[in-house]
């Protein structure tokens, strides 16, 4: 499904020098799984999903990132979308004037346009967000005020994973979705996510801790230090890394 093959990306501010964040970087993730990506400060992790939806400001130098077997990095961001490529940003954009359900609808209708699908009725719709606010025990009133403006981090991430259950993506990238959670409100939004889980679906998670895959459970565990992968593993790497911390892989990368 997601293969990355030896990929080098840098950072390149619109004042200042490049700097390479990714350093080889090879990682291949099938359908039907979820690989947690985990890693201290400054190893990459934002910047591999940033690099792989196509953020401006992040530039792949070499080796190559393929979806389906399709060339994701010679997509435009609005396509690597419309393929179902999905991201949950640690730090949620706010758009003032705009309300939750004007823009998730735009977003839904301007991805089926690209596919050649129809566009989603006023009632199918609302019909879906029904659903999908009732599994994140979402607030209807909440979906009618502009998008992130003046809600809190637990809210704004819940938002994400209901932007999330409506688009119904084939790949999510989960960027720190534990940040700034709360217990009861880490549940919800794992609940929302492994609604998601499934056969033909894709998920990688990216977290410094293992409180989330109690939630969400990965099927493989990578360590990424230094903008690469330095151990893989199973579940169990992730109980390990809680115990021993990050620096032995520091060391090694």
């Amino acid at each position: 499904m997601l293969e990355l093959t030896n990929l080098h990306a840098r950072v390149v501010p619109e004042d200042g020098p490049a700097r390479e964040i990714i350093k080889g970087l090879s990682l291949a993730v099938p359908a039907g799984e979820v690989h947690a990506v985990m890693g201290p400060n400054g190893a990459g992790k934002s910047t591999l999903s940033y690099v792989l939806t196509g953020k401006n400001g992040y530039e792949v130098t070499s080796g190559a990132a393929t979806l389906d077997g399709e060339n994701l990095l010679a997509m435009a961001p609005e396509a690597r979308a419309a393929k179902g490529l999905f991201l949950s940003f640690q730090y949620p954009t706010e758009i003032a004037g705009v309300p939750v359900m004007t823009f998730v609808r735009a977003a839904m209708n301007a991805q089926r346009k690209t596919r050649g699908e129809p566009e989603v009725s006023a009632p199918e719709f609302l019909k879906l967000s029904k659903v999908a606010a009732a599994k994140l025990r979402i607030d209807p009133d909440m979906l009618k005020r502009p998008l992130n403006v003046g809600f809190s981090g637990g809210e704004k991430k819940r938002l994400e994973i209901y932007q999330m259950l409506m688009l119904e993506p084939r790949f999510m990238i989960l960027d720190e979705t534990d940040s700034g959670l709360d217990i009861d409100a880490l549940k919800v939004v794992a609940e929302g996510v492994n609604a998601l889980r499934g056969p033909g679906r894709g998920m990688l998670v990216i977290t410094h801790y293992q409180r989330l895959l109690d939630y969400i459970k990965p099927d493989r565990v990578h360590i990424l230090s230094a903008g690469r992968i330095v151990k893989s593993g199973g579940p169990e790497l992730a109980l390990a890394l809680e115990k021993s911390g990050y620096d032995q892989f520091m060391k090694a990368s």
